[in-house]
């Protein structure tokens, strides 16, 4: 078995944790694909895979050695995509929002496969933050700074926020005028995986950026339970203004403090520093550029 077949075959493990679901997408035994692991590994001298009755999770080495396989192989395909004039085939990994997803990606990919048939997506929804060699993601939507230096962002555009509360829980609490009106009040906290910590309230005033820490009866870690609690009357929310547009028309959430808007979250694409983007990938990339995800 040549190199090649070799990497994309141990890519395969890795993305699937798997042995078996590795071998039933590539049409082989799974014998077989573990005897390709174990030659690579003698090969190389050091253990790839560490091995569990439940799952194949890759060692230090191995993500480094799937990482450099990727780029490999991302490399050969491309040249040989360039010179045969082969549409992008196969599957790109999307890791986003569950809302985002089928609000705005959704909706947009029947034309978008039905221009690239042989393209096939997988999308996986959270709200956390995805190692994407790891878990095998090859693009996620993410909101806010980019910290890690081995991935490149590729903007999308902002979401609008809106501050939000629920009828019954304004009920007999005095509307806030200003961001430093907020007396008697609290907030449903939102807890970042990013900053390992609850997020502020933050308002645009006079062209700055202030923030707002009120009290929480309540912290969560996902946007839908934020907006089931914003709805239950358990205090007050910042939410993309898209996720609320329906609870604002028909009253279950009331807009707070209209004229003080939060600062829109940034929206990217971000995916891995390879040298060169695969066809796939790249096509992928080019259409989240042209969506709307205002």
């Amino acid at each position: 078995m040549d190199r090649f077949s070799e990497m994309r075959i141990f890519m395969h493990v890795v993305e699937a944790r798997s042995f078996r679901a590795a071998a039933t997408v590539l049409g082989m035994p799974p014998s077989t694909v573990s005897d390709v692991v174990k030659r690579a590994e003698a090969r190389l001298g050091t253990r790839l895979l560490d091995r569990t009755t439940r799952v194949v999770a890759p060692t230090p080495d191995g993500l480094a050695w799937y990482e450099r396989c990727r780029e490999i192989v991302a490399q050969i395909e491309d040249a040989e995509a360039a010179f045969r004039g082969v549409p992008a085939h196969g599957r790109v990994r999307i890791d986003a929002v569950g809302s985002l997803a089928r609000e705005v990606l959704l909706p947009a990919l029947p034309a978008f496969l039905d221009a690239h048939p042989e393209l096939d997506l997988v999308i996986s929804e959270g709200e956390r933050l995805v190692d994407l060699i790891r878990e095998g993601v090859d693009i996620a939507l993410r909101t806010g700074p980019l910290d890690d230096s081995d991935l490149i962002r590729r903007p999308l555009g902002t979401l609008d926020e809106i501050t939000v509360a629920a009828p019954a829980y304004l009920a007999g609490r005095r509307m806030p005028n200003s961001p430093d009106d907020f007396g008697g009040h609290h907030m449903v906290g939102y807890f970042s995986s990013r900053t390992r910590d609850v997020l502020p309230l933050d308002f645009a005033v006079q062209g700055k950026v202030v923030t707002r820490r009120l009290p929480c009866k309540l912290t969560v870690t996902g946007t839908e339970t934020l907006i089931a609690a914003a709805r239950a009357g358990l205090g007050i929310a910042q939410l993309p203004r898209y996720r609320v547009l329906a609870d604002l028309t028909q009253g279950r959430l009331v807009e707070i403090l209209p004229n003080c808007q939060p600062t829109p979250s940034p929206l990217a694409a971000v995916y891995l520093r390879d040298r060169h983007l695969s066809p796939r990938v790249r096509v992928v990339l080019d259409w989240l550029s042209g969506l709307s995800f205002g």
